[in-house]
């Protein structure tokens, strides 16, 4: 991975017009989420594009994928249309908040990367703030944009930090959204958690929990790790 490009088995990423780069997070996100039977798809806050195309990849659904930030979006168009799923992911520069208000669709699949820092100290960079503070996107924002947005038997994947997860969760179940799956994320074995892969939908049903462990003491990738990733990772 460098600032220019970031290269998949079966795409590339560039990222050179994003403020946020290519990360772990957006990796386990894309290939954490289970698309098989999704139809329709709906990507909140694309960035890159990553998570997209990581779902394009893995089933035949017509993908929307949103954000706020014009460079993110270009760069996502830009990176889409160089794929092999460029007719199947739709690109626009908007924000969640009116999309909700435009869209006639209900997905069967929504996913997001979304901000989380909360702090009243921010990077001086606009597109990062954007990306990284939920000024822009707020909780209670993202939560709502979901129950409008998902189908009854719809699916929302998610990945957040240990303490801002936990909050997330309350303000999902205020939306009538429950917990479904969740994952909790360690870099290292002995570790504290450090993110949450969620998945919620309008069903309450009993918990299914796991952890995964991303990297060995001598920081290379745990065997869970390599095998959640196989299909993307060269």
């Amino acid at each position: 991975m460098n600032d220019i490009s970031f290269h998949f088995k079966k795409f590339t990423v560039c990222q050179d017009k994003c403020a946020m780069k290519v990360g772990t997070d957006a990796v386990l996100l894309g290939s954490w989420v289970d698309a098989h039977d999704a139809k329709t798809g709906l990507d909140i806050g694309t960035g890159t594009g990553i998570i997209a195309l990581m779902i394009a990849q893995k089933t035949t659904a017509m993908i929307d994928a949103i954000d706020i930030d014009e460079n993110a979006v270009m760069q996502a168009k830009d990176n889409v249309s160089e794929s092999p799923w460029k007719d199947r992911i739709n690109v626009r520069h908007i924000s969640l908040q009116d999309y909700c208000h435009e869209s006639k669709t209900k997905y069967d699949l929504i996913v997001s990367n979304p901000p989380y820092f909360d702090e009243t100290f921010k990077p001086a960079e606009e597109g990062r703030n954007n990306a990284r503070h939920t000024d822009n996107l707020s909780f209670e924002d993202l939560a709502n944009g979901v129950r409008l947005l998902l189908n009854e038997e719809g699916k929302f994947y998610v990945i957040l930090p240990l303490t801002e997860g936990t909050l997330f969760i309350e303000k999902m179940k205020v939306e009538g959204l429950f917990l479904n799956e969740l994952v909790n994320v360690k870099p290292k074995i002995d570790r504290p958690v450090k993110r949450l892969l969620m998945q919620f939908s309008f069903h309450r049903t009993p918990l299914i929990t796991g952890e995964l462990v991303i990297h060995h003491d001598d920081q290379s990738y745990s065997d869970d790790y390599v095998e959640l990733t196989k299909e993307y990772y060269l």
